[in-house]
């Protein structure tokens, strides 16, 4: 599965005109993507005009709801994003709801767990989304949530949002502009159009250019929406057998370092801990939220206390918000207060 997994993405992010490039298996196997990605547009289509039209009815609930969500597949920064208007709102006096899809034994709802521990932010998790009716009946019922947030929740049409913030992978915007399983698209693009907010993560990473033709293609789509720019910023470490012993970044500083992941872009993790410092970075990649046997840390993490004699690192990051055209972070913050009307 890992290996259909990996020759399946290296389509979806080579362009069409280069298709030749492809091994042989892959260019056998891409008519039957490309029929398989006609009958998923068909069904989207088919599933949009029967919300649309008033014959699926959309939830309103009695808090205001952000989602965060995509076009793509992993790797677009949601998660992190969500981490970070949760803190926002709990700081403002908020308690959040947030809702997460429960992906692969409920690693990032672990991680969003950890990282908001001793906040008001309350996890609910549904890997099939009416589970996400029950959570949020139960969350507003026994608790006081002020806002409800969506993780992934841009393909969810049954909830009305108050706010909708698309995140687009600066490094591999679009792939090659197909829908899935052909390319990485979950949506076409015109699904930007009703989309509040746009934030080009990854954007310490790329290109200028690469970063004006990914808005330029964003305004044509819609011109009046707000673009920001954001990165991971890498906090600090910890180990698997004290979390709370934060150790400094500079302690990888000109040590070798493997890195070991199973996240959407994993590209720009390496990136990110290549620039801290170590003398020599090696990777191994795993597809997004793969299904380890020996399970990762937010799974279980006690098999990464037994790995002697090398020493096992959990890096922390935040997401920050780059300063550019005007597009702080103050204003990302001023857009949830006034959308929201957050005091």
């Amino acid at each position: 599965m890992e290996k259909l997994r990996k020759l399946v993405n290296e389509i979806a992010y080579t362009s069409l005109s280069s298709s030749h490039k492809l091994s042989p298996l892959q260019r056998s196997v891409i008519p039957f993507l490309s029929i398989a990605s006609s009958l998923y547009r068909l069904a989207l289509s088919l599933r949009r005009q029967l919300y649309y039209s008033g014959i699926f009815r959309r939830r309103r609930l009695p808090v205001p709801v952000i989602s965060v969500g995509n076009l793509t597949w992993g790797g677009n920064g949601k998660t992190p994003m969500v981490e970070s208007i949760a803190l926002f709102l709990a700081d403002s006096g908020i308690s959040p709801l947030i809702l997460t899809r429960g992906y692969a034994c409920g690693d990032e709802a672990n991680m969003l767990q950890r990282h908001l521990l001793g906040t008001s932010a309350r996890i609910g998790v549904g890997a099939n989304r009416p589970c996400i009716d029950q959570e949020v009946e139960l969350h507003l019922n026994s608790e006081k949530v002020g806002a409800v947030i969506l993780d992934d929740g841009m393909q969810h049409l049954s909830l009305w949002r108050d706010l909708e913030i698309a995140m687009i992978n600066g490094l591999m915007p679009w792939g090659n502009c197909q829908l899935v399983p052909l390319g990485p698209l979950r949506e076409p693009l015109t699904a930007l159009e009703r989309a509040d907010v746009a934030v080009v993560h990854h954007a310490d990473l790329a290109v200028e250019q690469n970063l004006k033709d990914i808005e330029l293609m964003i305004r044509e789509v819609n011109e009046s929406i707000p673009i920001f720019f954001s990165r991971m910023s890498p906090s600090y470490f910890f180990t698997a057998v004290d979390i709370n012993l934060k150790i400094p970044l500079k302690a990888v500083c000109n040590r070798v370092v493997l890195c070991v992941s199973a996240i959407g872009f994993s590209d720009a993790f390496v990136q990110g801990v290549g620039k801290i410092g170590p003398s020599f970075v090696d990777r191994l990649d795993f597809s997004d939220h793969h299904l380890f046997q020996d399970k990762d840390y937010d799974r279980d993490p006690e098999i990464l206390k037994h790995l002697d004699p090398f020493e096992v690192l959990v890096l922390c990051s935040q997401l920050q918000i780059i300063s550019g055209q005007g597009n702080t972070e103050e204003s990302l913050r001023k857009v949830f207060k006034q959308l929201l009307k957050v005091i």
